[in-house]
């Protein structure tokens, strides 16, 4: 009897990342390109293909055993699943993706947001579709989120639901890319920290990330950034904590908005740092928790940088 596939595709700004997934929606085999956003978007199209064609030959599978593939994009997907609509890491707006991709490949195309993708993957191949209200934050060069309740996403009514690093949390904080000051993800995201510790290099201030010359700082990747808090660099670790801080805030926020069950953290950030930054986000979380919602469980993604791809091969599988 011939076994069926199913293909998960993540699609960042700066890489794909795909996985072929059996019909247990256990991962065999993963692929990975850069995703050179400046191709436009024919290019990256070109490189998605390239990336599935790619996990498929690495394990050995044709095409025709597929039954679906799924794809996370970072932006904004239409109402019928076929368009993303606004995708600003890759300059894209209104592109016809899962047609294009089905024409490609001869098989079955669902589109899907990132985030909410990765929290779908969380929700049902980690946590056994357990919790019934749960929230996903993914601290990245971004900060993105899903929302589980009532035990499904929630989209909201254009699907544009769940945009917490885009929750104000400082009106006088600094401007974050959608053009509102004090956004979560403009003072807790990679990229902030990043602006924070350039600022203060630029104002004199000594840190081990800085080049040789003690006054340049190129991009700051997690894995950099955890070497210097575990180094004891002090505007490192200062600005970690403020991050933890930051977090520990919208998490009380969203506790007391929603009452979930469960926040789990992931992303780039998480990964490389969790076990340091858990107990100080706990800490700034529990702090602000109206007494009622205090039962929540904060944890950290065991799939890391899997959840995303996870979460695309479920939505195939449940669709196909």
């Amino acid at each position: 009897m011939s076994r069926e596939y199913f293909i998960g595709v993540d699609l960042g700004g700066t890489k794909i990342l795909a996985g072929v997934f059996d019909g247990n929606l256990k991962c065999l085999i993963t692929d990975k390109n850069k995703t050179k956003a400046a191709l436009g978007y024919s290019g990256v199209k070109g490189r998605i293909i390239e990336t599935i064609r790619g996990a498929l030959h690495l394990a050995g599978i044709d095409i025709s055993r597929v039954k679906g593939v799924g794809i996370g994009a970072p932006g904004t997907i239409s109402k019928d699943g076929e368009r993303v609509l606004f995708a600003p890491n890759l300059d894209w707006r209104e592109v016809p993706l899962k047609t294009d991709i089905e024409a490609e490949l001869g098989c079955p195309v669902w589109l899907g947001n990132d985030c909410s993708l990765a929290t779908l993957g969380i929700h049902k191949c980690e946590l056994d579709s357990k919790p019934n209200n749960m929230v996903c934050i993914f601290l990245g060069t971004g900060i993105g989120s899903g929302i589980i309740a009532n035990g499904v996403i929630l989209e909201g009514e254009t699907q544009a639901a769940g945009e917490v690093g885009h929750m104000v949390l400082d009106t006088d904080g600094p401007v974050c890319g959608c053009g509102v000051r004090g956004c979560y993800e403009a003072l807790a995201s990679r990229t902030a920290i990043y602006n924070k510790i350039k600022n203060a290099v630029e104002n004199g201030k000594q840190t081990v990330l800085a080049e040789d010359d003690g006054k340049t700082l190129t991009k700051i990747r997690s894995g950099k950034l955890r070497r210097a808090v575990e180094a004891g660099d002090k505007l490192a670790i200062r600005v970690l904590n403020e991050t933890c801080f930051y977090t520990g805030v919208a998490i009380a926020n969203l506790c007391n908005l929603l009452n979930p069950e469960v926040i789990v953290m992931g992303g780039g950030m998480v990964d490389q740092m969790g076990e340091t930054m858990l107990p100080k986000i706990k800490d700034a979380a529990f702090n602000r928790i109206m007494l009622g919602a205090r039962e929540v469980r904060i944890i950290v993604s065991k799939l890391g940088d899997d959840a995303g791809i996870t979460g695309a091969a479920v939505l195939a599988y449940d669709n196909a």
